[in-house]
């Protein structure tokens, strides 16, 4: 009995050296068969349908599946336009993973997009991302695609309208639409307001009559509210049409309206000298020349500018050239002032304005013009002097002689 257990164990203990013998040639074959370095990255999901109101994000797996640690730098080579994009982990914004050998982590990739505060526009947007080693030797690329889903719930729920949808003006406008917000459920409610409006247009919500600036409303269920919505354009905004889309929403109740303004553009002038001077001198009877700069500093096109003169009586004031066409926002004109006083004309300072005179707008700018006598006449004074002088001596010695 004892020899029979002493078989036993021996053939047990010859058992697991030969299990470890195996195990240990196995080990080896799989580091003789594992490459010195590989990598792997690719999204836990690489196609995502979320609501409007969710959050586009997924994870992103790496693992390192070569014999040695591996710094890894993420980048996003391509995105939708107007979206912004960023990896997560434990509340940091990363751009790089250290992995070491054989190690495995995940970062969170997430999109937004950049226009909209809380929903996302329904549609299809594709992302791809490129995870590279710190020696570029090794390099993967994986894409996601989000898609999001259109909310098809809130007609009956939840209206908007408004009796004057298009406004026109000038960019220096501040256009003031009204929106009626009804809630048809029979549930009272918060409502959410948001705008989109184009890229450097300022746009908020106030209650009817009155001037603080709110973002959600709150409506009893079957009655409804008016809001008031202002949109200030940027001074810069070119002529033409912009929209404006409204969006009231509760949970997946729904409701958008299309606002539209029409710019119209503003129309200024300046007037001003090219040095900055506003006066000068003209010997009377002769011209003198006085050059202006004429500006459109609006944002619509001035048609046609002309030019009207303010001068004492019988002066002359001619302009070269005499109108201005087609002057551009931003552009300037250059305008030669032709100024002749009359031969009558006393020494002196006098006034002269120009104005220039376009469609809705006109400037003017106004010269001190000094009139002097003409240099003959003080040679003839001189010489009239030295006549008198020589006929006083000459009398003199006439009657001193008797």
């Amino acid at each position: 009995m004892r020899a029979l257990r002493f078989l036993l164990s021996r053939h047990c203990l010859m058992l697991v050296c030969l299990c470890l013998a195996l195990t240990a040639i196995q080990n080896q074959a799989l580091a003789a068969d594992k490459p010195a370095r590989a990598l792997v990255a690719a999204f836990e999901y690489p196609g995502l349908t979320i609501p409007s109101d969710g959050k586009a994000e997924v994870d992103l797996i790496l693992i390192n599946r070569g014999n040695q640690d591996e710094t890894v730098t993420l980048e996003v080579l391509s995105k939708p336009e107007g979206w912004s994009t960023s990896f997560e982990s434990y509340g940091k914004t990363v751009s790089g993973v250290f992995l070491e050998e054989e190690g495995k982590k995940s970062v969170t990739f997430q999109a937004q997009e950049e226009e909209a505060e809380t929903r996302l526009s329904p549609g299809t947007y594709r992302f791809q991302i490129r995870a590279e080693s710190e020696d570029a030797v090794l390099s993967r690329t994986a894409s996601v695609v989000f898609r999001v889903a259109e909310d098809k719930t809130t007609e009956k729920t939840l209206a908007l309208s408004t009796s004057y949808p298009m406004l026109r003006g000038s960019s220096d406008s501040t256009f003031e639409f009204s929106l009626n917000v009804a809630n048809k459920s029979g549930e009272d409610g918060l409502f959410n307001l948001q705008a989109k409006s184009p890229k450097g247009w300022e746009t908020s919500f106030k209650p009817a009559y009155e001037d603080k600036q709110i973002s959600s409303l709150h409506i009893k269920g079957n009655e409804s509210k008016s809001v008031k919505i202002e949109v200030q354009p940027p001074r810069q905004a070119q002529t033409g049409e912009y929209p404006i889309e409204i969006t009231v929403w509760r949970g997946q109740a729904e409701a958008k309206a299309e606002l539209k303004v029409e710019l119209t553009g503003t129309y200024k002038l300046d007037c001003a000298t090219p040095n900055g001077l506003l006066s000068t001198e003209v010997i009377k009877g002769n011209e003198g020349i006085m050059s202006i700069l004429v500006e459109n500093t609006g944002s619509a096109v001035q048609q046609e500018v002309s030019l009207l003169p303010f001068k004492p009586e019988n002066w002359q004031v001619e302009f070269k050239p005499e109108t201005i066409s087609g002057l551009e926002p931003g552009q300037m004109e250059q305008v030669d002032v032709h100024i002749t006083p009359p031969e009558d004309a006393l020494v002196g300072d006098y006034s002269v304005g120009v104005q220039a005179k376009g469609q809705k707008a006109k400037d003017s700018v106004e010269f001190r013009i000094t009139v002097k006598a003409s240099a003959a006449w003080g040679w003839i004074g001189v010489g009239i002097i030295v006549l008198v002088i020589a006929g006083l001596a000459v009398t003199f010695k006439v009657l001193g002689r008797r």
